[in-house]
């Protein structure tokens, strides 16, 4: 009987080749020296968040695949509370992810070894969980719901923790839809169970 395609099992075929880069390049290895002093340099105008932008976006620029770079962009416009823009470098970070770990991700969910130590594979999950995050920030539900349904279907373990989000967004909505006493819908929804089997 033929064995499923697992991720290990593909970088042996030496089909895992851009996903090793990748996987390097999302612990913060192969960055242009000339890109990572701008990102250094951004982080030293912390007080000048014009000029620190600026920096990030010229090194965005040198290094537009590498994911040192989307990250300190995503945490400026984050921590600036710049959601919508956050969300946007997000969603170029999941696809610089996507195009490393390829399409069969799609058809073979990553191993349990591999949500917990593939540098690419929980580059791609914690991208998609912090995208769901801003979606419901920005009140964007349905795009939240359609990052946590690939999450549950990626992670069902839930070893990412993504599992809360879905039971904030499920209370939320609920609260919206019903007009139950408020007091017994604080009880039933306090102390929700981690992972992904407590959620609707």
């Amino acid at each position: 009987m033929t064995q499923p395609l697992t991720f290990e099992a593909a970088e042996g075929q030496g089909v895992d080749d851009a996903m090793a880069r990748f996987a390097l390049s999302a612990l913060g290895g192969g960055l242009a020296p000339e890109a990572g002093q701008l990102v250094a340099e951004a982080s030293r105008l912390r007080d000048r968040p014009d000029e620190a932008l600026a920096c990030l976006e010229r090194a965005r620029a040198m290094a537009p695949d590498h994911p040192a770079p989307l990250i300190a962009l995503y945490r400026f416009y984050f921590y600036g509370h710049w959601l919508a823009e956050a969300r946007n470098v997000g969603e170029a970070a999941l696809a610089v992810a996507r195009a490393a770990l390829g399409t069969r991700f799609d058809a073979v969910p990553p191993s349990r070894d591999a949500v917990r130590y593939d540098a690419a594979v929980r580059f791609y999950l914690f991208t998609l969980k912090g995208l769901a995050y801003l979606h419901m920030r920005l009140g964007e539900l349905e795009a939240a719901r359609r990052c946590l349904g690939e999450l549950r279907r990626l992670d069902p373990d839930d070893q990412v923790g993504s599992a809360l989000l879905l039971h904030v967004l499920t209370r939320h909505e609920e609260a919206a839809d019903a007009d139950a006493d408020a007091d017994g819908f604080a009880t039933r929804h306090a102390y929700p169970a981690r992972g992904w089997a407590a959620q609707p």
